[in-house]
């Protein structure tokens, strides 16, 4: 039970950390909406983010099996995880629509778009537990939407939790390419495995704190 609880938190943070853009496309496509047929937008194009998300997931899970495609789609997570602290993503551009049925198809096109990395991620995580992956992306999701303001923020206050999240998601690429057969089969035996989740949570971090620190943007004074 603790395990499926944990199993349960962490893919909770890996979708809000990674879904922060997500929010303000929903706010951007219903923002030109009367305030009771902008909730109605929010609300349906929700439930169908939602459910495509959950389709997709499980429809990865599947593809997940194919000899390596496992180790392919680690090395893409690890790369999604750098990515996640080194760049500082802007938002699409997303005009917002004049009716109802046009906000809600923006918003569930703009979350299936940006949503490859969730897929990904919680697919990876879930280890074929559906109920987890059900759970995890439909409770998470609200919270996003509804709460997007609060995450964004505090996204933007403690950057720990998208250190948090980014270091999940490199230790979620490196128990991935674990589970691929072929690599496991090419891997010698004597070499300790476990090593290569934590070398990558360690680099994703690195990448972040060398980002933060010997790139920042410099401030001239004049």
């Amino acid at each position: 039970m603790l395990d499926w609880f944990l199993l349960f938190l962490q893919i909770m943070l890996i979708n809000i950390v990674l879904s922060g853009d997500n929010a303000v496309v929903i706010a951007l496509a219903s923002k030109h909406l009367p305030a009771d047929k902008r909730r109605l937008a929010i609300w349906w194009g929700a439930f169908g983010a939602i459910a495509l998300r959950v389709i997709l997931t499980i429809i990865a899970v599947s593809i997940l099996s194919v000899p390596f495609v496992q180790a392919f789609g680690s090395i893409l997570l690890f790369w999604i995880a750098i990515k996640l602290l080194i760049e500082d993503e802007g938002v699409a551009d997303i005009k917002g629509a004049a009716t109802l049925g046009k906000a809600i198809w923006t918003i569930i096109v703009a979350d299936f778009v940006m949503s490859l990395d969730n897929v990904l991620a919680i697919a990876a995580k879930a280890d074929n537990n559906m109920a987890v992956i059900v759970l995890g992306i439909g409770l998470s999701v609200p919270i996003i939407i509804w709460g997007s303001t609060i995450v964004m923020s505090l996204l933007t206050k403690y950057p720990i939790f998208v250190y948090l999240g980014a270091a999940l998601l490199g230790y979620t690429a490196g128990e991935m390419f674990l589970k691929d057969q072929v690599v496991i089969d090419l891997l010698d035996s004597s070499f300790p495995h476990w090593i290569i989740p934590i070398a990558a949570t360690l680099i994703v971090i690195g990448a972040g704190l060398w980002r933060k620190l010997w790139l920042r943007p410099k401030v001239h004074h004049f």
